[in-house]
Order: structure tokens, then C-alpha cells, then sequence
């Protein structure tokens, strides 16, 4: 059995307790995602590991390339309840090591358990979606996905700093596990409904090939840091690396924006490193440039991800944008845009909400684009191929914006000694032309029936 009873109904009926689940799981994995960072200063300095601080972020995303490559054919065989299980015990034991770590090389590992973790559960909440809910509900889905990161965007980091300072930063990490448990029981009941195909078949090959990926991520992020002298050369063989064995875990052409599934792929690869490279920099810009407080230049981040959210509502709910290729366009140029809210920073003439809206029309592109290229993905996908392929996208993604992150630590780094002002400018015009590539590439991006009839 693929599919429950059919019923436009979300939150209520047979649906109800599975939409619950897929909200609470992702709500868990935003949560940590911006608790972490909110109390990472607190833990470098208790843990006498300012040195591993960069790692503690690099590393998650790096070992979760490994677990989606593991975890993409073995749902695809299997069905998803197996390796989404592992998953969320495997995030847990992560949670605990890190939470209990007495050193920081201790809390690297708990860290890098967790991104194992996270391999498995982000797959398996895509594989989740295609199995269960019909093509028509799957745009709400996603936007109920969405919404599980504003709650944590809003609160998150205020609620971490309080259990820091009150309870200990500790509990930010043992608090977790019970909750994801209490998340994996309301879809428990699902997951066994759910097979695979026992045709699929692994090349074992990938696994080497994601290592090398991985490592390459996680050089690509030291690199960046500059926390090497030699750190040229660690750059040079983190692009090395990634450039010869990434590709082999995409779909052939993704890279080159290949019609069909490939452009898919990394049009919201390409769009999530514009936003986020931007994203990096603009409160910075606020707060050195316009003399904004901390707290204020980061209200603009919320407003993103409220919009982020709005556009995802309204891709799936707004009837004169029906056309998924229409609102993957018309979010791309939206986040175009909203990358320029970075050179607005620079102009004392621009007034601060004007640089807020404009911000604010990127979040609302990616909300557009980023929620409909998911459902493109599953629209792609055969049968026996929801996992391999939602694993490649996030794999694509993974990379793309490690790369475009550390590129963009580089050349600010380097400028900062020579001229501030003209390193923001060339890191949002980073920013920005990864922003145009993206829209380029959602130019090739087509409704699967398209797909078929021109290669």
C-alpha cells in the first residue's frame, strides 16, 4: 500500500496524524538548526574550542551528504520507514553526545552524528510526501513544511539564549530527543504502510564517491575560514574533489541545467546559495554601514522567513498561479532582487525599509520557487526514484552552497585589509550572478510531460 484513503483534508482524517509528524520533524530539525547557532559562542568558549567553531557547522552538512546517498536507494528498495526510523535515533544519539560532550572534539562528533542523522530524516520527509499524498496536495504539504521554520526563525534563538543562561547550554541539545521520538510515533503508523521496490538496485560506488563529496564540502568550509595558512591549497583540493565526484552522485546535466529533473535540481540549488549568500552579509552591511543594532538588522531575517512561508502559501493556494513553471520563474527573479537589497546597504540615500522590502521580496521568491521545485522533483520521479532523487537535490544544494559560502568568505576576507566597502560589493555581486544563473536555469525548468517530449 503507496497511498492512504484520498481526502483533500490536511490536518484532519487519515492525513492528519502524518502532516502532524512531517510539521514536527521539520519544526525539530529548524529548531536545532537555529538554537545551534545561537549558542555555539557559549559552548566554543566552555569547551576551549574556538579553533573546531567553523567545524561544528561544516561538518553536519558534510556527513549528511554520506547518510542521503545511503539513504536515497535504501528507501527507494525498502520504502521509507526503516531509514526514517534510523534517522531520528540516529539525530537523537547525536543530540545526547553533544549535549554530554566533556571537549570539544567530543562535541564535533556529536555534531557530525547528527548531521547523519539529518541525512536520513531530510530524505525520508520528501520520500514520505510522494508515497502518501496525491500530486494535487503535495504543494500544501510542502508549505506546511514550510511553515514548521518560521515558528523556530521567530523564537528559536530567544529561546535557546534562555535555556543557556538559565539551565546551561546543555539542555538546548538534551532537551530534543524526547520530542523528535514523541514526532516519529504520529507517522509510525504510516511509515509501515509504506513499501519500496525490491528491484531498486545500489551502485555501491556512490558511497565512495559521496566520502570524497563530503570531504570536499567540509575542506571547501575550512578553506573559507582562512584558519590555515596553507588554506589556498586546501581550497584548490576541496574544488578538486567536489568537482570531479559530486557529479556523479546527479542526474546526468544537472550542473549544465539539462531539461527535465536536472534543471529542477539546480535551479533551487543555485537560488538557496543566492539567498543565503546575501543573507550572510546583509545584517552585517546594516549594522557596520546604516548603524542598525544587532537586533534590529536581524528582524530583517524574520521577514524573510515569514514571506518565505507566504510564498510557499500562496504557490499552493492562489489558483492564478497554477503553473508551477510560472511561479518557479517568478520566484527566481524575486530572489534575484531581493539579493540587491545588499548594494541598497551600501547607499545612505536608501531608506531602511526600503532595503527591508526589497529583502522581503526574496524571501517571498524562495517561498515561491523553493516549495514548487520539490513538488517538480516528486512530479519527476518514478516510481523507485523519490529517493534517489530528493537525496540528489539535497546533495546539490548542499554543495552549491558550501561553495558559494566559502568563495564568498574568501574574497571578504581578503578585501576587508584592502577595502571593506568593496568587499560587501563583491560578495553580494556573488550573491547576484548566482542569482541570475539561477534564473536562467529556471528557464529550462519544465512540467514533466514537457520533459518527455523534448530531451
Amino acid at each position: 500500500m503507496t497511498t492512504l484513503e484520498h481526502t483533500d483534508r490536511l490536518w484532519l482524517g487519515p492525513y492528519g496524524r502524518v502532516v502532524a509528524g512531517i510539521f514536527s520533524l521539520a519544526f525539530l530539525v529548524a529548531f536545532e538548526s537555529l538554537a545551534v547557532a545561537t549558542v555555539m559562542p557559549v559552548v566554543a568558549d566552555e569547551l576551549d574550542g574556538l579553533g573546531l567553531y567553523a567545524l561544528s557547522f561544516a561538518a553536519p552538512s558534510a556527513v549528511a551528504v554520506v547518510s542521503m546517498t545511503i539513504a536515497g536507494p535504501l528507501m527507494d528498495r525498502r520504502g521509507p520507514g526503516l531509514a526514517l526510523r534510523a534517522g531520528v535515533g540516529i539525530f537523537s544519539a547525536g543530540l545526547l553526545l553533544a549535549g554530554l560532550a566533556p571537549t570539544m572534539a567530543v562535541f564535533l562528533v556529536g555534531r557530525s552524528v547528527q548531521g547523519l542523522g539529518m541525512g536520513f530524516v531530510g530524505v525520508g520527509l520528501y520520500v514520505v510526501i510522494g508515497k502518501v499524498f496525491p500530486d494535487h496536495m503535495r504543494a500544501r504539504v510542502w508549505t506546511v513544511m514550510t511553515s514548521a521554520w518560521v515558528l523556530p526563525a521567530l523564537v528559536g534563538p530567544v529561546i535557546a539564549g534562555f535555556i543557556a543562561d538559565h539551565v546551561g547550554w546543555r539542555w538546548v541539545f538534551l532537551s530534543v530527543p524526547l520530542v523528535a521520538v514523541g514526532s516519529l510515533l504520529l507517522i509510525w503508523q504510516a511509515l509501515s504502510r509504506l513499501d519500496g521496490d525490491p528491484e531498486v538496485t545500489a551502485d555501491r560506488r556512490r558511497l565512495g564517491w559521496a566520502a570524497w563529496t563530503a570531504g570536499g564540502i567540509l575542506a571547501v568550509s575550512l578553506a573559507g575560514q582562512r584558519a590555515v595558512a596553507w588554506w589556498p591549497v586546501l581550497l584548490a583540493v576541496a574544488l578538486a574533489l567536489i568537482g570531479a565526484y559530486a557529479p556523479r552522485l546527479l542526474p546526468a546535466g544537472t550542473w549544465r541545467g539539462r531539461r527535465g529533473l536536472p534543471s529542477v535540481i539546480v535551479t533551487r540549488s543555485l537560488l538557496s546559495a543566492a539567498f543565503f549568500g546575501a543573507e550572510t552579509y546583509v545584517p552585517l552591511s546594516l549594522v557596520e554601514h546604516r548603524g542598525l543594532e544587532v537586533s534590529q538588522a536581524g528582524l530583517l531575517l524574520t521577514s524573510a522567513a515569514v514571506l518565505w512561508f507566504s510564498g510557499s502559501w500562496i504557490a499552493a493556494n492562489v489558483p492564478a498561479l497554477s503553473s508551477k513553471t510560472l511561479r518557479v520563474r517568478l520566484g527566481a527573479v524575486c530572489v534575484l532582487t531581493g539579493t540587491g537589497a545588499g548594494f541598497l546597504t551600501l547607499t545612505d540615500t536608501v531608506p531602511v525599509l526600503v532595503i527591508a522590502a526589497t529583502w522581503s521580496v526574496g524571501g517571498l521568491g524562495m517561498g515561491l520557487a523553493a516549495s514548487t521545485l520539490g513538488v517538480l522533483l516528486l512530479d519527476h520521479s518514478g516510481a523507485g526514484e523519490q529517493g534517489a532523487n530528493s537525496a540528489a537535490m539535497q546533495t546539490s544544494d548542499a554543495v552549491v552552497q558550501s561553495l558559494v559560502l566559502a568563495v564568498g568568505s574568501v574574497v571578504f576576507a581578503v578585501m576587508l585589509g584592502v577595502d571593506d566597502v568593496t568587499g560587501y560589493v563583491l560578495v553580494f555581486a556573488l550573491a547576484g550572478a548566482t542569482g541570475a544563473l539561477g534564473v536562467a536555469a529556471s528557464l529550462r525548468v519544465v512540467d514533466p510531460g514537457v520533459s518527455r517530449r523534448r530531451p
